[in-house]
């Protein structure tokens, strides 16, 4: 993780006086001092601020399900209402690994672990994430093989998904999708590229986190063991993909 950004994640300053602090070489890494706010720290580098050792905070990571009519992001200019009006405050600090659309629903991991959360959804670490979902009109096997090949959603950007079928009608087709990307309303936008625009969509998994039996709205915080197996879930995904990560 960037100095910077490890920094600004102990909650003790912004990340522009962050900067600030390590351009004016007030901050060490493991006794030397940094200059560069882009330098990459690891969990287990001890870095100082004046002086002082910056202490690791206490991590919390739980999973939410998201209903349909929120926003994924602490605040929004237009008033809407946002996932945190469901949250306790006392989680309003988390942050979400990936986002869901206003309309969509399901699995959202939160956590202030910012290097987990970074790694999660790093853009070359294609943690999977599965969705259910519902499209308008009877999918045939020619658009199916499109959704699997990849599709052109916007100029040079390629969206593509494993796709199983699992129920289709003259009105409807319902299938789940597996994303390894993480384009903007990347499904909605392939879908629509074949002619059948969705109707509902549902993410019940993310990497090995699933909403298990939680209801619309509410929480769960993850026990320890939970948390190391996704960390090591995630280590093991990463490694395959040549993205080093450190457990903590």
């Amino acid at each position: 993780m960037r100095i910077n950004k490890f920094i600004a994640s102990s909650g003790i300053v912004s990340r522009r006086k962050a900067d600030e602090l390590i351009k004016e070489g007030k901050v060490k890494v493991n006794g030397e001092i940094i200059t560069t706010p882009g330098y990459d720290v690891g969990p287990k580098d001890k870095v100082k601020i004046n002086g002082e050792l910056l202490r690791p905070k206490k991590f919390e990571y739980l999973i939410f399900h998201k209903p349909p009519g929120y926003i994924t992001t602490k605040s929004d200019e237009k008033g809407r209402k946002t996932i945190y009006d469901l949250l306790p405050e006392e989680y309003h600090h988390l942050n979400p690994a990936g986002r869901l659309d206003k309309d969509s629903t399901g699995l959202l991991f939160l956590s202030n672990d910012g290097y987990l959360v970074q790694k999660m959804t790093h853009p070359k670490a294609h943690i999977p994430k599965i969705y259910l979902v519902h499209a308008k009109g009877k999918i045939n096997s020619i658009e199916l093989q499109k959704l699997v090949d990849g599709i052109e959603i916007e100029e040079g950007k390629i969206a593509y998904a494993d796709v199983c079928l699992i129920e289709s009608t003259n009105a409807q087709t319902t299938l789940q999708m597996t994303l390894f990307q993480g384009y903007n309303r990347q499904i909605r936008k392939m879908l629509d590229a074949v002619g059948h625009p969705v109707i509902s969509l549902k993410r019940i998994a993310h990497g090995n986190l699933t909403l298990q039996n939680l209801e619309r709205g509410k929480f769960k915080v993850l026990k320890p063991k939970q948390v190391t197996d996704l960390k090591n879930y995630v280590k093991k995904v990463l490694a395959d993909n040549n993205i080093p990560f450190i457990m903590q």
